[in-house]
């Protein structure tokens, strides 16, 4: 746990080097990583669960060799809760900058242990030199100034997330996410949208808004609200509702691999991805590992930074993400050397993300030939 290929020792990074395979072992190449862990545009974190996969992706994100590259703060959150785990993702926006690692009820398992002797966060001014923040209950590590962020439900602490934020940032944001208490596939890409620009996740039920989220939206006094999901997830009438509240905004996809294409897509003003063209991280998670979508938020918003994917159990890849794969792929007139590229994350094992998916993203992730590209597909409006 907490290393991206899983295919040596799981040693803190503060414990130093750690010896590689060597050419002499029998299937080096396969057990260091290849094609299991990374291909030439997709990188694996392969964990079992999303635990591991939290721990591996904050060290990828901070891997602690410095203090340069060391986080201020690492957010704490409960794994049996994907709804405040979702709503925690907006924890890495500055300027806290904090990666989600998970606790199992009230103790700390060995993954999100080593990572965290890992990292060995500096300490956040920000958040009043904590270097953990404990939400919704999650243990405090001893020997760790901590802070804590509370809430009597999952719909409690997203607003009380949003409020600490509104805090440490200095007002609220212009911009929410409302997505659906029930049908975590349809919320998960709000994850990486939150950590990569700060707007916060409130969650609704599909016909009714929780007294929580009525309050959390009332304190950014009229904001922009983007809905996240179709009319079968989220009701019109609920979305009548926060028109009350808000300018409202229904980003929508007929299945859970199409929504989140549609928000890869959107794009108004400063808010959405509009990811349309090459160019691009992407992020990879199955639908059926809805923490995988916080575990991943770093990811979207540090590096090559782009939206999160949601794959489902078709094989290799469902035609809706194929096609939007195919429609930014990126492509060269004379030389590659001056394309732009597309990579990919891609979280969980193989339990999670088959092989053959893997193999089909990286295909449509390569720059190729112009003429032979494919024609793009223009982005909805």
């Amino acid at each position: 746990a907490g290393l991206i290929g899983g295919c040596g020792p799981s040693t803190p990074t503060s414990a130093g080097p750690v010896a590689g395979l060597g050419g002499e072992q029998p299937a080096a190449a396969q057990r260091l990583g290849f094609p299991v862990f990374a291909t030439k545009n997709t990188t694996r974190v392969g964990g079992a669960d999303p635990v591991a996969d939290a721990a591996a992706v904050s060290q990828a994100v901070y891997p602690a060799t410095s203090e340069a590259n060391r986080p201020a703060v690492v957010a704490l959150s409960d794994a049996g809760d994907w709804r405040t785990a979702l709503a925690a993702s907006v924890l890495m926006a500055a300027p806290l900058r904090a990666p989600l690692l998970f606790s199992q009820g009230h103790g700390l398992p060995a993954a999100t242990a080593d990572a965290l002797r890992a990292l060995r966060p500096v300490g956040s001014r920000a958040a009043g030199g904590a270097r953990v923040i404990s939400v919704g209950g999650a243990p405090h590590p001893g020997g760790l100034p901590y802070g804590a962020i509370g809430g009597a439900d999952a719909y409690d602490r997203a607003r009380a997330i949003d409020a600490y934020m509104a805090r440490v940032r200095g007002g609220a944001s212009e911009a929410v996410i409302v997505v659906s208490a029930e049908e975590p596939a349809y919320a998960m890409p709000a994850a990486g949208w939150a950590a990569k620009s700060g707007d916060p996740i409130l969650f609704v039920h599909r016909d009714s808004i929780p007294v929580a989220t009525r309050t959390a939206l009332a304190a950014h006094q009229q904001p922009k609200i983007y809905v996240l999901g179709p009319g079968t997830v989220i009701t019109n009438r609920v979305v009548a509702e926060l028109r009350r509240m808000g300018t409202v905004h229904r980003i929508r996809g007929a299945d859970p691999v199409s929504n989140a294409v549609a928000f890869a897509r959107f794009i108004d003003g400063p808010f959405g991805w509009g990811a349309v063209d090459p160019g691009h991280g992407l992020v990879f998670a199955s639908s059926r590992r809805p923490l995988d979508a916080a575990a991943a938020a770093p990811l979207s918003a540090s590096g090559s930074y782009g939206p999160l994917l949601v794959l489902d159990a078709v094989a290799p890849l469902s035609p809706a993400l194929d096609k939007y794969l195919l429609d930014i792929e990126p492509g060269y007139a004379r030389d590659p050397v001056r394309g732009v590229y597309n990579h990919g994350w891609l979280i969980g094992d193989a339990q999670a993300i088959p092989l053959v998916a893997q193999g089909r993203i990286d295909t449509d992730l390569e720059i190729v030939p112009i003429a032979s590209k494919s024609s793009p597909t223009p982005p909805r409006p």
